[in-house]
């Protein structure tokens, strides 16, 4: 796990809007007008941001601008909450300026937006870890080399107990099964089971990959490109998944001493497997999920679309939280292992967030995505490192307000106070274990009782 620092309680409340300035406010208030559970935010200034004015302001602007497609596609909102009604206004704006270039970019972000670092209650650093979309050959049929199939969406997978039209694909996160005689919801097939033949025999192989862990990793990564025999180029996408949650293989290593935490990447998880193939099938079963896929286009060089529904921007997009609405800009900061291993890369970028994922959980966590390839693969198989996130949040949504209505946490105690309760609750504790044992212990019986014992003897 990455390292974290806890701070406990940091400012985060009012905003005073005055031109383009965000005062910070007192110390020791604590609000989430996002609503967001276990979440503080904390406003900032733009000459706060360490990198903000040497960033690349057009190419941000260019992925938020496509990020804003299906903002301006929509009449009504499908997504209720208010940072997608005010993104759709910034959308309306952004639309209705034309190009923007350099400082003019840079102006835009800064006059609609607000700075806002946020991060888990008691933490000032998030999760940054990075996904790819992987070029591997393969064949249409099994033979020796290409082996291990990618299938697509089982006929008995149900979601929330209903089945699901072939054109929509499951939430990550969401009740998966299958019905059993009695009409039951029970679990799916877990990856051990699959591996061993589970869905043999119904004809839901798209194609076949070289091994299991060339099918774990892409399914890890949700796409991929298939090079087959005739040079075709098969892209298959995220379509569903068996329901169980993600773990992570690389820590079941370094829990079990199999492979040192520093050494520890997809690259080293893959050298691991194919040295040690009698052990490599019941690591890779320790992540129970498994994931199916649709064909989404031949002979295609373009981006993978995310889950917002927008081609993927290396460098530049990023899968989040759901809790986060999709489009919201995020400024983040961070030493990363991008140039060479070692994490000496200063990292300081405007990212947007389109994408998600099953193990992308909390309100400071992101996946970069870093394109397409071996190349791609290398740099994103390395990462996962802390880094400050400082999310911009559009200026239609009343800060203030928001704060008003959220309430506190209650004051922590002075530390004499604290140890007084300390006591009272041990004095409390003990009496009530003295109790319970003298309770538990057998009452010696009186003068009748013993005569009455005797009796029956």
């Amino acid at each position: 796990m990455s390292p974290r620092t806890s701070v406990g309680r940091i400012a985060a409340a009012a905003i005073l809007i005055a031109g383009a300035t965000a005062a910070i406010p007192a110390q020791g208030q604590l609000i989430d007008p996002l609503n967001i559970p276990d979440t503080q935010l904390e406003p900032m200034r733009w000459s706060d941001l360490d990198g903000w004015a040497a960033d690349d302001h057009d190419a941000a602007l260019a992925v938020f601008r496509a990020s804003c497609e299906p903002f301006n596609r929509q009449r009504q909102l499908h997504d209720s909450r208010p940072v997608a009604a005010a993104l759709k206004e910034v959308c309306r704006r952004l639309a209705r300026a034309g190009p923007l270039k350099g400082d003019k970019a840079r102006a835009f972000f800064e006059e609609n937006f607000r700075p806002v670092r946020i991060a888990k209650l008691g933490e000032t650093t998030g999760l940054i870890t990075g996904y790819y979309e992987p070029i591997v050959d393969g064949s249409r049929i099994p033979n020796p080399e290409f082996h291990t199939p990618l299938y697509r969406r089982p006929r008995d997978l149900v979601l929330q107990g209903q089945k699901v039209a072939k054109a929509a694909s499951f939430p990550n996160r969401a009740t998966v099964g299958r019905l059993n005689e009695q009409r039951k919801l029970e679990p799916y097939h877990d990856r051990l089971a699959i591996e061993d033949g589970a869905l043999d025999g119904q004809k839901l192989e798209i194609c076949y990959v070289a091994d299991p862990w060339d099918a774990m990793t892409i399914q890890i990564q949700g796409s991929v490109r298939v090079r087959l025999e005739d040079g075709t180029l098969l892209r298959l996408n995220y379509d569903s998944h068996n329901g169980y949650g993600y773990t992570a293989v690389g820590r079941v290593l370094i829990d079990r001493n199999l492979v040192p935490r520093d050494e520890m990447s997809m690259d080293r998880i893959k050298r691991w497997m194919a040295a040690n193939p009698d052990q490599a099938k019941e690591v890779r079963g320790t992540n129970k999920s498994y994931v199916f896929f649709r064909i989404t286009g031949l002979n295609s060089e373009e981006e993978p679309a995310g889950a917002q529904g927008v081609r993927l921007t290396p460098g530049r997009s990023i899968a989040v939280d759901k809790t986060h609405v999709y489009g919201t800009p995020f400024f983040i900061q961070a030493d990363l292992p991008i140039d060479s291993a070692r994490p000496n890369t200063k990292f300081r970028r405007l990212m947007v967030g389109q994408d998600t994922g099953s193990a992308i959980v909390g309100p400071a966590r992101a996946d970069f995505y870093w394109g397409a390839g071996e190349e791609a693969g290398k740099v994103a198989g390395r990462i996962r490192h802390p880094g400050r996130f400082v999310m911009l949040l559009p200026r239609e949504l009343d800060l203030v307000e928001a704060g008003k209505k959220m309430p506190l946490p209650p004051p922590k105690p002075p530390a004499e106070v604290a140890a007084r309760r300390t006591d009272a609750a041990k004095g409390k504790t003990e009496n009530h274990k003295a109790d319970a044992t003298k309770k538990s212990q057998p009452k010696a019986p009186s003068q009748a009782q013993r005569g009455k014992s005797k009796s029956r003897s």
